[in-house]
């Protein structure tokens, strides 16, 4: 788990968005969502493996970012040029759910009080605008932000209350759209289809939900079916997604979505104990190493750098930001996982 990578494409603004194969594409700019990620990321090997000159800064750095890209009425921007204009008007109901994931982690986090305050004041402000949000992914990184700040404020019972309204609203997808043979939240799979169940394990943490712990369960279980396939992780491809009824799209097969699928697995693992989720999330990281439908290595442990995915003939050599901070932000897991299971079976011997 190197930060070379991540460095060489984080500048003082924030972190870039693409790169051509190694070296950063400047004229893209930069992303909230791609700088929220790396905050999560960052703040987890801050938690696992302390501070450093390297880590404090690129925290600082992804904070700041984050900070400048709200609007005066608490909204976010997305798009940043490398200029440093503003690219948008308004940012994807995604965007700012990934927001409140990442302030919320930060609040929670073991960072400085005056970062957890500021990654409060950015919460506080874009949280009203979450209540009005429509798409089901961007409601699960609401409740994943609402369950770390309620971590952080246990007597504040407006947030237990907030994250039942979330989990509600999500149960309504699946209530609505889920069949015998088809145990989802939409009529279709696309993109980072596991912070969905993933959600609602985070939820059942804090407070039981029993309907939320079986919905997860049952989505996450169709989640593996179609996407296990003798043993190999295979993602759904973007080239067409996957509509009830169709064929899946095999490929293209992006980064996130193995690193989606891992750290859904390690919370279903988390919060159930069932060891098949622990292996699954086992399997399914190691399509990064070269256990995948072409059997090349997607993680480039020469550089830290992570390509952006597979495709039919054979590896995107581009690695931009989304792939690079969704591998360490899964590796942290994986790494914490395994040291759970060490640490199990050595007080048992």
């Amino acid at each position: 788990m190197k930060l070379d990578f991540i460095r060489s494409l984080t500048d003082d603004t924030g972190l870039l968005q693409h790169a051509k194969f190694g070296t950063p594409r400047r004229e893209e700019g930069y992303t909230t969502d791609d700088n929220a990620r790396a905050l999560i990321a960052l703040a987890k090997y801050f938690q696992a493996k302390g501070s450093s000159e390297i880590v404090d800064r690129l925290i600082d750095t992804y904070l700041s970012f984050v900070l400048h890209m709200q609007r005066k009425d608490g909204k976010m921007h997305n798009l940043l040029s490398y200029d440093r204009r503003f690219m948008d008007y308004e940012a994807s109901e995604d965007c700012m759910g990934r927001t409140l994931w990442s302030c919320g982690f930060v609040i929670a986090s073991n960072l400085s009080s005056e970062k957890c305050l500021i990654g409060k004041e950015i919460f506080d402000k874009l949280l009203p605008w979450a209540f009005f949000f429509k798409s089901p992914r961007s409601k699960a990184f609401a409740i994943m932000g609402l369950k770390y700040y309620q971590k952080a404020y246990l007597e504040d019972p407006n947030l237990k209350k907030s994250i039942s309204e979330f989990v509600e609203k999500l149960l309504g997808h699946y209530k609505a759209e889920h069949s015998k043979d088809w145990r989802w939240f939409e009529s279709y799979l696309t993109y980072a289809n596991g912070r969905l169940p993933q959600a609602l394990f985070e939820a059942h943490q804090e407070m039981a939900y029993p309907l939320s712990l079986q919905t997860a369960k049952e989505s996450i279980d169709f989640l593996l079916e179609v996407q296990m396939v003798n043993g190999t992780f295979v993602p759904i491809g973007n080239r067409g997604w996957y509509k009830k009824g169709e064929k899946r799209a095999m490929y293209d097969q992006q980064s996130v979505e193995a690193a989606v699928m891992t750290e859904a697995a390690i919370s279903a693992f988390r919060e159930t104990g069932d060891p098949n989720y622990r292996l699954a999330a086992l399997a399914i990281f190691n399509w990064f190493l070269g256990q995948n439908t072409l059997k090349l290595a997607v993680y480039n442990s020469d550089t830290g750098g992570c390509y952006d995915g597979i495709t039919p003939k054979g590896l995107n050599l581009n690695m931009g930001a989304e792939a690079i901070v969704c591998y360490l932000s899964a590796a942290l897991e994986i790494q914490s996982v395994k040291h759970h299971h060490r640490t199990a079976v050595a007080s048992h011997m």
